[in-house]
């Protein structure tokens, strides 16, 4: 068969119509949008924490790094119960949503408890275990106090992160993307103008440094949690999940069963993966605080680049669990991998330009140059992996839609805990590999993914409308 025949029978299942196109343009923009100036004030706040000093800006690191497992739990958490929303969304059950919404309330209010339990139980063990033996006695001791410090005012902020999640994801699983942007973007922007007045203490504020940015960080979470549920309950006939909500606490004990038993291995499964990004992160540690400096950098960089495939997996989620929720299993498939293949395509060009600006980008930063140039470095190998990440988060989101959650926990958690964490803990505590070619040999690993995801969305292990099929029992 030739090139020409083998694309003309694969063009139709990998682009789509002009009617496809701006669906997706209809959901995925304003995620894209939010997501870009979220991650351009986080690279902002990371840049204002940098001039403050490299110690300081290392300390935030740590702690938004052991922050990121909550905020992956509460998206894990509410996972099982969005994917039965959005299904009930595509088959029009408005009763069902709302039942959704509720139990997002008990999952996230239980997570909420966990968190501050063990943040309040051993903060300064948590900090301490990313502190590379042989640190300087000083830096390791003014780290650990900003750590302290910017960790105790940031656990004011995780209500209305929870809260903001459970009805924003809410929102995006019966179609509304633009209300949870607009909300997220304003209260970016309160972040911004606070965190420039209370880091440096401008026009008469006090100078509170990496507190200051924690302060910053809390009041914009409040701002935009106030936005978005008041928003929602004074627009109720437009969002009518909301309605009756909060009239009665039951949600239906064969639903609770359902979501606990597709939701259980997806929360595990963010718990897993967020632990073993810190865990990655304590590993690469070992080779200095200057090495926690230039990840945070480039991780923070490299986000600003990945809005495309994060967002695009919004769409998967939404555009192909809908599908299977109104029992249109061909239209699911072929939505499914033109996602893909718009994903990969898309990141390409990212790629291309995350390689062009990373010599350039460091230098925005106020600290050492042999740190930005270790930054500069890892930022080329995140930017020739970005297309295997696109493909392997669009496949997770496809596995997923179908409520296939043990599947995801293997595909996701597993492959992290079984693969990446065991060679970089062998590379970081056995070898005297340097870091950038240790960062690329962990992050290499995402092509035995790719192959594996590949295998299972092509199989369509993950076709299965949960909706009907609780109907039905």
């Amino acid at each position: 068969m030739s090139l020409r025949q083998s694309w003309g029978r694969l063009r139709p299942k990998l682009i789509g119509d002009r009617a496809f196109y701006a669906e997706v343009v209809s959901i995925v923009v304003p995620i894209i949008i939010q997501n870009t100036v979220s991650n351009v004030v986080s690279l902002l706040d990371n840049v204002m924490v940098g001039r403050v000093g490299t110690l300081q800006m290392s300390a935030v690191a740590i702690v938004n790094q052991l922050l990121f497992v909550f905020n992956l739990c509460i998206f894990g958490g509410l996972a099982g119960a969005g994917i039965f929303a959005t299904q009930f969304a595509g088959a029009k059950d408005d009763e069902g949503v709302r039942h959704c919404f509720r139990m997002k309330w008990y999952i996230a209010l239980a997570m909420l408890a966990a968190a501050c339990c063990v943040f309040l139980a051993m903060p300064q063990k948590l900090i301490t275990s990313y502190l590379a033996q042989g640190t300087d006695t000083a830096d390791a001791a003014s780290t650990l106090a900003y750590g302290m410090d910017y960790l105790m005012v940031m656990l004011a902020g995780l209500l209305p992160f929870a809260v903001s999640q459970i009805y924003a994801g809410t929102l995006r699983e019966v179609g509304e993307t633009k209300l949870p942007m607009l909300a997220s973007i304003i209260g970016i922007l309160v972040n911004l103008v606070f965190n420039y007045l209370l880091i440096f203490g401008s026009f008469g504020f006090p100078k509170l440094g990496v507190t200051g940015a924690a302060i910053a960080t809390v009041l914009s979470r409040y701002v935009e949690m106030t936005i978005i549920v008041v928003y929602t309950h004074l627009r109720s006939t437009r969002y009518p999940f909301i309605r009756g909500a909060y009239r009665s606490p039951y949600v239906p004990g064969r639903l609770v069963g359902d979501i606990m038993r597709r939701g259980m291995p997806l929360l595990v499964n963010e718990f897993l993966w967020s632990s073993g990004m810190a865990v990655l992160l304590q590993c690469y540690s070992v080779r200095g605080l200057d090495v926690v400096a230039a990840c945070n950098i480039s991780n923070t960089v490299s986000n600003l680049f990945k809005v495309v495939f994060l967002s695009m997996g919004n769409a998967v989620a939404i555009m192909v669990g809908q599908a299977l929720g109104a029992d249109e299993t061909k239209r699911a498939k072929d939505t499914a991998w033109r996602l893909i293949a718009l994903a990969v395509a898309s990141n390409l060009v990212m790629s291309g330009l995350l390689i062009a600006l990373s010599p350039v980008i460091p230098h925005i930063y106020n600290t050492e140059q042999h740190v930005r140039d270790i930054a500069s470095q890892l930022l080329c190998v995140v930017a020739v992996m970005m297309p295997m990440y696109s493909f392997c988060h669009c496949c997770y989101f496809t596995l997923r839609s179908g409520g296939r959650t043990i599947i995801t926990f293997l595909f996701d958690s597993c492959f992290t805990w079984c693969l990446n964490v065991p060679l970089a803990y062998v590379l970081g505590y056995y070898t005297q590999l340097p870091i950038v070619p240790f960062y690329f040999a962990v992050q290499a690993l995402e092509l035995v993914k790719c192959v594996v995801g590949f295998i299972m969305v092509k199989k369509g292990v993950w076709i299965r409308n949960i909706v009907a099929d609780k109907e039905k029992a």
